[in-house]
């Protein structure tokens, strides 16, 4: 009879016998991947999403408790993983309609593809406020999840969101040449005039 997924996941982390691992992935690839398929109708990203998951959980595995199956505790980090790779596109998607609506080409949509001008006025903000403002108006958190994920008070992410968009404000409308014309980057609803 073979090991149990228990079994493997000991050996995995007893003895960092990566041919336990790997039967853990034969078990349960398939069926990660159709979950992530299901979950989000997108085959293109699939197998990145997976691939990456089955890499944290590689990473983990010394963290898993056994408090849950293994199934159940990879399937976590997959679903982790979708939600992340949801944000960072629609984040995307919002910067770039953003930059269309105010007639920037971005070319091809991602955050490495944002204006320099947009780039160089976060570079100088301070990070507290460049951490802050990224998450609330790039990637769509709440100021509490903002808070959250930055170990801050709720009061000093609001303040901190506040002072960055007034800096950005301040940067991107300092013309950059005589003949620089009024446009703004408008991101989640807030415009950063140029």
């Amino acid at each position: 009879m073979g090991k149990s997924d228990i079994d493997l996941v000991y050996l995995a982390k007893a003895t960092h016998d990566d041919d336990a691992f790997a039967e853990l992935v034969r078990r349960h690839q398939a069926k990660l991947r159709a979950f992530l398929v299901r979950l989000s109708g997108d085959h293109a990203s699939v197998d990145d999403i997976a691939q990456l998951s089955l890499i944290k959980a590689h990473r983990a595995i010394a963290d898993f408790r056994g408090g849950a199956s293994f199934r159940s505790w990879l399937f976590a980090i997959a679903y982790r993983e979708f939600l992340q790779q949801k944000r960072r596109d629609d984040a995307v998607t919002r910067i770039s309609a953003a930059a269309a609506e105010n007639g920037i080409q971005t070319g091809p949509a991602s955050f490495d593809d944002i204006s320099l001008d947009l780039k160089n006025a976060l570079s100088r903000l301070p990070e507290n406020e460049r951490a802050s403002l990224l998450l609330c108006d790039a990637v769509g958190f709440t100021h509490a999840e903002a808070a959250a994920a930055l170990s801050a008070p709720l009061g000093s992410v609001k303040s901190w969101v506040l002072r960055g968009r007034e800096k950005m404000r301040a940067m991107l409308s300092a013309p950059t040449n005589e003949n620089a014309d009024s446009v703004g980057v408008k991101t989640s609803g807030v415009i950063y005039a140029r």
